[in-house]
């Protein structure tokens, strides 16, 4: 019997796309294939996970392909970037295979036709949204849209976990019912379905039990649409409770907030909830009202600080972390300065500035009033710059705080995880002295800072 061929998986992107790659192995394993993640020279083939979200993002996953091309293997390129773009991908690389999401379910023999040498038709892009109803309680059935059905019956899972940490992202929900002016997420994730909360405490078990998970890192494009299709858009504050249930799990981290859908009832649940870490991951985008009316988007500074404080309130130690856009069409320099008065005053642990670019397909690309491009990164900079000092500051300020790690590396260098209050790219926690494996959850005591990363004591 001939020895299974190899596949390199290499993924780009967010949690999203990594739990992607893990039902895109699944589906591969069970068709015979060993997977193996990144560049792996022993590797018969090159499966690339694009992301096709900004243009950085799209430019390094058209770097990678070229990458794995240049060392003479076939390559298959899926994901965001694939889909989104399908053909025209196809005719910049005519030897590249491009797969969209449709095709996943049948990876295993697309991936064995390129190993045969044949041709693959590219993938035609459609506006995913047009494939479901508008109405998100017509969407009745699915537990995920099209192409993103689980692929093997695991137990409780359709995934082959391709990283074996502690961590693990669980994706509630896929696709957008909003319409952002800069985001061209809708038109190639498609319109918003929810996972029943059946299947998502299932795979958790699974996780917990099975894979040695002790965090999991609920994910979606819009976690706090979670439920609305499913004739119950308070879903979520019953799914929390449900996973702080399975017993090995220690953490639930609950991302991708959207604060016009943040309800009271939702932080009362996420507060008095155990295991839900003490974590709010807000998308505020910016904090001018007007300029998030252009934007398509709502509230205000005023507003955000009032959710900031009801937070605060609830859980003192919580961290908040969210991301902004700097440069949008229309954005004036009194609209910086709210951006930047807000940032000061909301002393945030974590913001992820980002220098606004035209998509293709999105309602910005067309407004008018564009701001320079040379404007657009001084302004960037500048609220970097401000958004780093904060959450410096921030970190700072936690020195003498009681807090629990989770213990994710254990090297010779000593002990790193996270606290509940630290976000997966938001800054880690050095334990100092003692002994842990990893997994462990650790009391400590912060003693100190460096930027927005911590040392801590662990508590005898």
């Amino acid at each position: 019997m001939p020895d299974p061929r190899t596949v390199a998986l290499i993924t780009l992107g967010c949690a999203r796309n990594d739990v992607d790659a893990d039902e895109l192995a699944a589906r591969l394993v069970d068709d015979g294939y060993d997977v193996v993640t990144g560049e792996d020279p022993t590797a018969d083939v090159v499966l690339v996970n694009t992301c096709g979200f900004v243009t950085a993002a799209k430019q390094e996953s058209i770097d990678t392909i070229l990458g794995a091309e240049g060392n003479g293997r076939p390559v298959v390129a899926v994901g965001c970037l694939a889909e989104r773009y399908g053909r025209d991908l196809a005719a910049e690389l005519p030897e590249v295979a491009v797969v969209g999401f449709d095709g996943y379910a049948t990876i295993g023999d697309t991936v064995a036709r390129v190993l045969a040498g044949e041709t693959v038709a590219a993938h035609e892009p459609v506006d995913r949204r047009t494939l479901l109803p508008i109405t998100p309680v017509d969407r009745p059935g699915l537990s995920v849209p099209p192409g993103h059905t689980p692929a093997v019956d695991l137990p409780g899972t359709g995934r082959h976990r391709l990283h074996r940490g502690p961590v693990a992202p669980v994706k509630i929900a896929s696709g957008c019912d909003r319409r952002c002016a800069f985001c061209a997420i809708p038109r190639f994730r498609g319109a918003f379905v929810s996972r029943t909360p059946d299947d998502i405490v299932a795979e958790v078990a699974w996780l917990a039990a099975e894979q040695g998970v002790r965090e999991i890192v609920l994910v979606s494009e819009n976690s706090t649409s979670y439920g609305k299709d499913l004739r119950d858009p308070r879903l979520l504050e019953t799914l929390l409770p449900a996973l702080a249930a399975v017993p090995p799990l220690a953490r639930i981290r609950l991302s991708y907030l959207q604060p016009a859908e943040t309800r009271e009832s939702l932080l009362d649940v996420m507060a008095a909830t155990p295991k839900v870490a003490p974590y709010f991951d807000l998308s505020f985008q910016h904090a001018s009202g007007p300029l998030l009316r252009r934007m398509r988007r709502f509230g205000d500074a005023e507003s955000f600080l009032a959710l900031i404080a009801g937070i605060r309130n609830r859980v003192p130690a919580a961290g908040i972390r969210t991301n902004v856009i700097v440069g949008f069409p229309g954005e004036t320099e009194a609209d910086v300065a709210v951006l930047m008065d807000f940032l000061g005053e909301a002393d945030l642990d974590a913001v992820g500035v980002f220098a606004y670019s035209d998509e293709d397909g999105t309602e910005a690309a067309d407004l008018p009033g564009k701001v320079d491009d040379d404007e657009v990164r001084d302004r960037a900079a500048r609220v970097a710059a401000l958004a780093d000092a904060v959450s410096a500051g921030r970190a700072a300020a936690r020195t003498g705080e009681a807090a629990e790690v989770l213990v994710e590396h254990v090297t010779g260098d000593g002990i790193r995880g996270r606290c509940g209050f630290q976000g997966p790219e938001d800054g880690d926690t050095v334990v100092l002295g003692g002994t842990a494996a990893v997994g462990d959850l650790l009391a400590v005591v912060v003693a100190d800072s460096d930027g927005v990363d911590l040392i801590a004591q662990e508590v005898p």
